[in-house]
């Protein structure tokens, strides 16, 4: 049976506020991390402030494209090495970055104990935080779900590619189907401009309607760039190094558009999400 799954709305007595958004996707190659990367830029400007929860637990990516060397990363919290505090590093306009690391244990294979520490851990952790934005793994693990069901939002990010916008779907209906997610907003990257980037969302949220019953929320696009790609080969963010690029000025409208909604959408906290997180590990249909 699938577990049922309720976000709790009360917030922790002396603990700030934090909208919490997981960005995921069906397929990998879609510019997820970098959407993630240079939104928490784009926030940052406006005064917020951000963590990056890096939760590709096997592959760790946000560090490589911006160009960080962590000494530590999330296992070392795991484990009792070190505290959140300590691991937690500084990336530009002061985002704050928790790593991950090849090799790093994934979330379903955590023991009570381990689990214990870590929310003690989060629970210690009283940096101000505006926005956690949670950047998953691509696919349709059970990892990847359990990221998704702790926030408060789920963006999907996806390109005109066939196969990109299939996965998408894919994920879409596993997080409804098992996990009773109705709630998604869509992200399109790589669409050649507007009126590309509205059919890809028209596609996915008609297959959406039809067979899950189930309406999508477009986000916007990012439209494909070449400064995109020479600000990853620098692992510099985009944001940064074209700031009046089309990409750079389509991420600060979705920005925008997220901090002006923020008031109703905020929650929750950090310890929250991490108590949601571990809840619904133990939920895993059968």
């Amino acid at each position: 049976m699938a577990a049922e799954h309720t976000r709790t709305l009360a917030r922790t007595p002396g603990r700030k506020p934090v909208r919490t958004i997981t960005v995921t996707s069906g397929k990998g190659g879609v510019g997820k991390t970098n959407m993630v990367a240079n939104l928490a830029i784009a926030l940052s400007k406006m005064g917020k402030d951000v963590m990056i929860l890096d939760a590709d637990l096997g592959l760790s990516n946000i560090d490589v494209l911006l160009d960080l060397a962590p000494k530590y990363n999330i296992q070392h919290v795991i484990n009792g090495e070190k505290s959140l505090q300590e691991v937690v590093i500084e990336g530009p306009h002061g985002i704050k970055i928790l790593p991950a690391s090849s090799g790093v244990q994934e979330m379903t294979e955590l023991d009570e104990f381990q689990r214990m520490r870590l929310v003690a851990e989060f629970d210690a952790y009283d940096a101000d935080i505006d926005y956690l934005l949670v950047d998953t793994g691509a696919g349709i693990s059970a990892n990847v779900a359990f990221f998704c069901i702790a926030a408060q939002e789920i963006v999907i990010v996806t390109s005109p590619e066939p196969t990109a916008l299939t996965d998408a779907y894919a994920l879409i209906k596993v997080l409804f189907t098992n996990y009773q997610e109705k709630d998604f907003r869509v992200l399109v990257n790589s669409a050649r401009n507007s009126a590309d980037a509205m059919e890809v969302f028209r596609r996915l949220s008609m297959a959406a309607e039809k067979f899950l019953n189930i309406s999508l929320d477009y986000l916007g696009y990012v439209p494909l760039d070449e400064s995109v790609r020479a600000a990853v080969r620098k692992q510099t963010a985009f944001m940064d190094m074209y700031p009046g690029c089309d990409a750079s000025l389509q991420v600060t409208e979705i920005a925008s558009r997220l901090n002006s909604e923020a008031r109703g959408r905020v929650k929750g906290t950090l310890q929250l999400f991490i108590g949601n997180l571990l809840k619904g590990e133990r939920n895993v249909p059968a």
